[in-house]
């Protein structure tokens, strides 16, 4: 029986056997070989036996399948021959298969080349913000006339008017005692 065993450290011996004619490899648990590890697609590659041959189909995978370090979309994998999905390594072990010294190797299909990227349509303009010469001129712009300001502080109201309540509340406070001592001081002569 052919089977797919991990050569990768953290996980080496793992192994899965291919008792059945498509299994499914990824990183999500609906795969029938989950290998979790985050250089490994969700659903990355496929397994299909055909006979005496394990054929191996990228599933567009974001990292790609490499059969003895060629990247594949579809390809046979002998027994010997290293497969690797992402950073995780697989070798093929199994009787009955044909070993990859004794069967002329198949040609990796090669990956389609990725579509050229597009030139941007425009450039975007960014505003710069505050030149240091505004700063300096103490947020006058030029030609602007000097009482105006870009830059004016924003006076607070509610804190005035705060103080002023503050105030006036004191003033009545001291006014009250002094009546209260001098009408203490009436009622004792």
């Amino acid at each position: 029986m052919a089977k797919l065993v991990i050569l990768t450290q953290g996980m080496t011996g793992r192994a899965h056997e291919l008792n059945v004619d498509r299994t499914t490899i990824g990183r999500v648990e609906d795969n029938t070989f989950q290998i979790t590890d985050a250089s490994v697609s969700s659903h990355h590659c496929e397994v299909l036996l055909r006979g005496g041959e394990v054929l191996i189909r990228d599933l567009n995978s974001t990292n790609g399948t490499f059969i003895n370090n060629a990247q594949i979309t579809e390809s046979v994998l002998k027994p010997g021959q290293t497969l690797r999905l992402g950073q995780i390594e697989l070798k093929l072990e199994g009787e009955g298969l044909a070993p990859a010294a004794a069967a002329p190797a198949a040609a990796p299909t090669p990956a389609p080349a990725a579509p050229p990227k597009k030139p941007a349509e425009a450039t975007l303009v960014i505003p710069r913000g505050v030149s240091l010469s505004e700063l300096e001129s103490g947020g006058r712009k030029p030609g602007l006339d000097s009482s105006s300001k870009v830059f004016s502080k924003k006076r607070n109201k509610s804190g005035l008017y705060f103080w002023i309540g503050a105030g006036v509340g004191i003033v009545v406070i001291i006014v009250l005692i002094l009546f209260a001592l001098k009408m203490a001081g009436n009622g004792s002569h």
